[in-house]
């Protein structure tokens, strides 16, 4: 298993931005596929983004897709959700994860791998 550490949340006002980040150890960063997932008080956890281990190919929730941004550093082992204009729906706890699989997946059963969580919210 890989052990994650997530940071970068906090309070921004709406239209705002937010670099999350997602610290990786244990198991060859590389070789996992990431996702974003966020959880918002009263609501089902919901998968925000994701990026492959194969080719960086990178799937979005529609409700983020052209605000926010996965990327990865394999040499950091971490992997970072950028969020611009953000709204006040966007207010959750965001939670990095790994998968082993290999295709871009948004199935939170085949992330093996979560993180603590880190609190996200947008003030109107």
């Amino acid at each position: 298993q890989v052990q994650l550490v997530e940071s970068g949340g906090g309070l921004v006002q709406a239209g705002g931005s937010l670099r999350l980040s997602c610290a990786a150890s244990g198991r060859t960063f590389s070789n996992y596929g990431m996702g974003w997932f966020r959880q918002a008080p009263g609501k089902e956890r919901e998968f925000v983004a994701a990026i492959s281990s194969s080719d960086d190919s990178t799937y979005y929730a529609d409700s983020v897709k052209g605000r926010f941004t996965i990327s990865r550093d394999n040499a950091k082992s971490t992997v970072y959700l950028q969020m611009n204009t953000l709204k006040p729906e966007d207010t959750a706890i965001y939670y990095c994860a790994a998968t082993q699989v290999k295709f871009i997946t948004i199935t939170q059963r085949r992330y093996t791998s979560w993180g603590q969580g880190t609190q996200v919210t947008v003030s109107s």
